[in-house]
């Protein structure tokens, strides 16, 4: 289905209505037009032709009930010194302030309130706006004005009450021929507008009633499309093809997130809310747009509001394509070929962009050498491109339940920048001999070749340390490695925060009812313990690189090492002991000269490295290294780094706030579908304030985050 509407005015028929205010009009009857010779000079005094009518039991009048509503009434007794009783068409009985009064009809003595309705029907019964035209055109001839009554002469030979009634309901409609040239009391002299006057105002009408149409036309669109099932109703591409759709579209979107961008939009998006009959609220938006089918039921407002771009401009795409068709690697003449080594690539199972893998081995002297092998971006982005600037005003790639926003087009990202399983590709490899208590020994930094052997989910890396099998003893050392490490950097002061982080996918969000996946991801569980580890050691041999060669690099600290860890040891051991641990704990701090210990990871120093197609900042300190290793000057001075830094900092606190209200969105939703009455075990983490409480619900393994 595909809203249309339907096309507005012919030009030659607005051209046609505005010409009529210049061609030769037909004369008004011989006996309307002899009383124009009464009638006064537009530039002359008027004070005698209106007469000061005071009020009176039985008249019949014309008053504003509210600000849309003008009622006939017959008056009936005082009310007050000023204010009087009236019985209007409805048989209502009220009192009228004389301000309220809009027309006392003229000739009227002890009207019966019962006719009210009988007469205003006549009224409308002869009302002939055409008659507005001939008027004006013999009053500006003649440079003339009028009252109402010797309207009603013209217009229809005599001023008794309901001609003179019609001619002001005329009069008081009309925005287009006349104007008001006096009132005294309740009677108005009108003056003919100038013709140029009159031509602006027809083109105005014009345009209005033709908005008028359109606005019509949306809402009966509005309306079939509210109407129709869910699996016949419009596509959001088809509101979007239409400009004048479009536009209304975009309004209800606006003031649905509270975004509305001028007064202009919020009106537009008001008065479709009023035509529909619906209150000019935000939700009543929200709930229009998911009743049309535009919005999927479980639309994420958040992902609007905080304007996150959920996909890449034309020309980022195109500037992809080019490098995908025409790549080539800046470095691959100064690149160690580590393609004999067995690596390992441990993600989560959904992972997209494969940043890192590992390998690891004995050396004849018993100590262990890693390798953290590290995708290689840089080898094909350059500082200042227009993807640096896409990827930089991005800041992060976003990871929701629903889906992922990558920071480089996706086809790029996949293709040429993530390490892929058999093939070989282009990395910067950190390489480190242990000590037998876990410090460092000798490192490396090195661009490589590498030929990643197996691509392991947590689960399965996990499985095969289980079995401990002999063909796999390279994961064995590495989880080794990993434990050496962690001892030796708790024996530094480390803080251990693991905890269990609640993840859910949704694989068809846009459904009514969709698939939802809860699942927990234990971060002491073996895998995650060992990639963890790794990833710390490379940041900190990074931080070591950059110091020895003095490498401006985006340092980052954490000045906790006082934390006094006994004092939380009256609470059990894990998630509510991290959970109080994290509480307490500063923000990371950046330098972007020299390094800031790392308290809570218990390390000299920090840099991270090992995401940079997800991360700005890593891309960043891949720059920085990768330049020296070339021996050319690091493009980025620490000014500059800091600059780029705030803002990215920004981008991914905002990226972290989606995430939480979008995994708190689904978590609750997926409780919501529990049977009624069903009863959870939970762990209180905390108590947040009177009885509000962060809980681990300990049966399914998830927990709602705040």
């Amino acid at each position: 289905a595909r809203p249309t509407t339907a096309a507005p005015p012919h030009r030659n028929h607005r051209n046609a209505a505005i010409a009529a205010a210049r061609r030769p009009k037909p004369k008004i009857r011989s006996k309307q037009i002899s009383n124009l010779l009464g009638l006064t000079s537009t530039g002359e005094f008027v004070e005698d032709k209106v007469e000061k009518q005071g009020l009176r039991g039985g008249l019949l009048l014309e008053f504003k009930k509210d600000s849309e509503r003008v009622l006939l009434a017959v008056t009936q007794r005082p009310d007050g010194k000023k204010n009087w009783m009236v019985a209007d068409q409805n048989g209502v009985t009220s009192s009228i302030k004389p301000q309220q009064i809009t027309y006392i009809v003229p000739g009227i003595e002890k009207f019966d309130h019962s006719q009210i309705a009988q007469f205003a029907q006549k009224a409308q019964d002869h009302l002939d706006p055409t008659l507005l035209e001939l008027a004006w055109a013999e009053l500006l001839e003649n440079n003339k004005s009028a009252t109402v009554e010797e309207f009603a002469e013209m217009l229809y030979g005599t001023s008794d009450p309901l001609e003179s009634y019609c001619a002001h309901l005329l009069l008081s409609k009309d925005e287009v021929y006349f104007s008001v040239l006096e009132t005294k009391g309740y009677c108005s002299v009108y003056s003919p507008r100038p013709t140029e006057q009159v031509e602006e105002l027809l083109r105005r009408k014009l345009a209005k009633e033709a908005a008028e149409k359109e606005l019509r036309d949306f809402v009966q669109l509005l309306t079939s499309a509210k109407a129709m099932p869910l699996d016949a109703k419009p596509s959001k591409s088809s509101w979007l093809t239409e400009e004048r759709i479009q536009h209304r579209i975009e309004a209800l979107v606006a003031y649905a997130i509270d975004a509305c961008s001028s007064d202009s939009q919020k009106r537009v998006a008001g008065t479709i809310l009023v035509a529909m009959g619906m209150q000019k609220t935000a939700s009543s938006a929200l709930n229009l747009l998911i009743d049309i089918g535009y919005f999927p039921v479980h639309v994420n407002l958040d992902l609007l509001k905080l304007n996150i771009r959920t996909d890449h401009p034309e020309e980022v795409v195109s500037a992809a394509e080019e490098l995908l068709s025409a790549s080539r690697d800046i470095d691959e003449a100064n690149r160690k070929d580590l393609t004999h080594l067995k690596v390992y690539a441990i993600d989560v199972d959904e992972a997209d962009e494969l940043d890192d893998a590992l390998s690891a081995m004995r050396l004849q002297d018993g100590r262990i050498k890693v390798w953290i092998h590290v995708a290689d971006p840089t080898c094909l982005i350059q500082p200042g491109s227009i993807l640096d600037r896409e990827a930089r005003s991005r800041g992060t790639s976003v990871f929701l339940p629903t889906a992922t926003y990558p920071m480089f087009p996706e086809k790029l990202a996949m293709e040429a920048m993530s390490l892929k399983q058999g093939k070989i590709c282009n990395a910067v490899t950190v390489s480190v001999v242990l000590h037998s208590d876990g410090s460092i020994a000798e490192y490396s930094v090195d661009n490589t070749f590498i030929k990643p052997t197996y691509m392991l989910t947590y689960e399965s890396a996990s499985e095969l340390l289980y079995l401990n099998l002999k063909e796999e003893a390279e994961l064995r050392i590495l989880s080794e490695a990993a434990s050496l490490r962690l001892r030796w950097r708790r024996q530094q002061g480390a803080v251990d925060t693991t905890t269990l982080e609640t993840r859910i996918k949704v694989p068809n969000p846009d459904d009514p009812e969709p698939q939802i996946n809860v699942y927990v991801e234990n971060q002491a569980d073996p895998a995650m313990r060992l990639v963890s580890e790794m990833m710390i050691l490379c940041g900190e041999v990074i931080a070591a690189f950059g110091v020895c060669n003095n490498i401006l690099l985006p340092y980052r600290g954490q000045p906790q090492s006082n934390i006094d860890v006994s004092a939380f040891a009256h609470l059990p051991e894990g998630p509510v002991r991290s959970s109080a641990i994290v509480k307490v704990m500063r923000a990371a701090e950046f330098d972007f000269r020299t390094p800031i210990r790392h308290g809570v990871l218990g390390i000299p120093g920090y840099v991270q490295f090992t995401s940079p197609i997800r991360r700005y900042m890593d891309l960043l300190a891949h720059y920085q290294v990768k330049a020296h290793i070339r021996g050319d000057t690091p493009p980025f001075s620490a000014g500059q780094m800091e600059g780029i830094a705030s803002i990215v900092n920004m981008k991914h606190r905002v990226a972290r706030k989606l995430f939480s209200t979008s995994l708190r969105y689904w978590v609750l939703e997926y409780l919501r579908r529990q049977p009624k009455g069903r009863k959870f075990r939970a762990l209180i983490l905390r108590y947040i304030k009177d009885r509000i409480a962060a809980l681990l619900l300990t049966e399914g393994s998830y927990w709602v985050p705040r």
